[in-house]
C-alpha cells in the first residue's frame, strides 16, 4: 500500500550517525527506500545527512534520543507529516557500558554491576526499541506490511551465555524476548520481526581488532529489513541464517 506522501518505502534506522546504522541506511537507500536517519547529536546527523544526500541517496534526518518517550513521540510527527508510512525500523542504537578488557577487569564483573550501568543499559537497548515499536507499529498495520529488526549480539545468547558485561549482555537477551513477543503480535499483519546478530564488526564498539568489515555486519541487517512476505518472523539471525537463542 502506497501513500500520496511517498511512494517510496521508508526505513527509520537508529544511531545512524555512524559504523553499523550509517552503513544499514546507505544500503537500503541504495535499493529505493527513502531512509530516516536518527541519531541524538543533531549537528553529525547533518553530516550524515549532508553525505548521503551528496551520494543522491534519497534520506532525511530527525533528531532522536531512544532513552527519551518525548523524542520518540516527534520522530512518529515527522514521520507521520513528511512520509505518511513507514516500512522499516531498525533498532541499531545502542551502548556498551560494562565491555570486558577495561583497565580495571573486575568492573564488568556481574558482582560488581552498577545500577546506572544496568538502568541506562536497558533504557537504550530494550526500552528505546519497545517505545519505538509503541509508536511506529501503528503505521505499519495500517498499510498492513512492516519490518523491525533488533540488532542484537551473540552476547545474549542464553544458549551461550558466559560471565562479563552483564548489563550489555541482558540487555540483548531481553530485547530477543521482545523480538519474540512483537512477532506473535503481529504476525495478523505481514509484519515481520527478527533479531540479527551482525558479527564482531570493526565499529566504535567492536574495535579495530574486529573481524568482519561494516559491510559485512549490515548485510545481514538489510537482508532481514527487506524479507519477502513469506519470510521467517520471530528468529534470531546472522547472515541471513538462524543461529540459537
Amino acid at each position: 500500500m502506497l501513500t500520496a506522501k511517498n511512494a517510496s518505502p521508508v526505513a527509520v534506522v537508529t544511531g545512524a550517525n555512524r559504523g553499523l546504522g550509517l552503513e544499514t541506511a546507505r544500503q537500503l537507500a541504495k535499493r529505493n527506500f527513502r531512509v530516516v536517519l536518527t541519531c541524538r547529536n543533531a549537528g553529525k546527523g547533518q553530516m550524515v545527512l549532508e553525505k548521503l544526500l551528496a551520494e543522491g541517496l534519497d534520506v532525511l534526518f530527525q533528531p532522536l534520543d531512544v532513552t527519551s518517550e518525548n523524542s520518540i513521540v516527534e520522530l512518529g510527527a515527522f514521520i507521520y507529516s513528511r512520509c505518511g508510512r513507514v516500512d522499516v525500523l531498525v533498532n541499531n542504537a545502542g551502548v556498551f557500558l560494562d565491555r570486558y578488557g577495561t583497565e580495571d577487569a573486575n568492573s564488568s564483573s556481574v558482582f560488581n554491576a552498577s545500577s546506572e550501568a544496568l538502568t541506562m543499559t536497558l533504557k537504550t537497548n530494550l526500552y528505546g526499541p519497545l517505545l519505538l515499536a509503541q509508536e511506529l507499529v501503528p503505521l505499519m498495520k495500517q498499510q498492513q506490511h512492516g519490518r523491525i529488526v533488533n540488532v542484537s549480539s551473540g552476547m545474549g545468547q542464553l544458549s551461550e551465555m558466559e560471565g562479563r558485561s552483564p548489563a550489555y549482555r541482558i540487555s540483548k537477551t531481553a530485547l530477543n524476548a521482545l523480538t519474540r513477543i512483537l512477532a506473535a503480535e503481529t504476525q495478523e499483519y505481514n509484519i515481520l520481526v527478527n533479531s540479527v546478530c551482525p558479527g564482531w564488526v570493526r565499529t566504535e564498539m567492536g574495535g579495530p581488532g574486529a573481524e568482519r568489515t561494516i559491510e559485512e555486519g549490515a548485510a545481514g541487517i538489510v537482508w532481514a529489513a527487506t524479507l519477502p512476505d513469506d519470510g521467517p518472523t520471530g528468529g534470531f539471525f546472522r547472515d541471513g541464517q538462524p543461529i540459537p537463542w
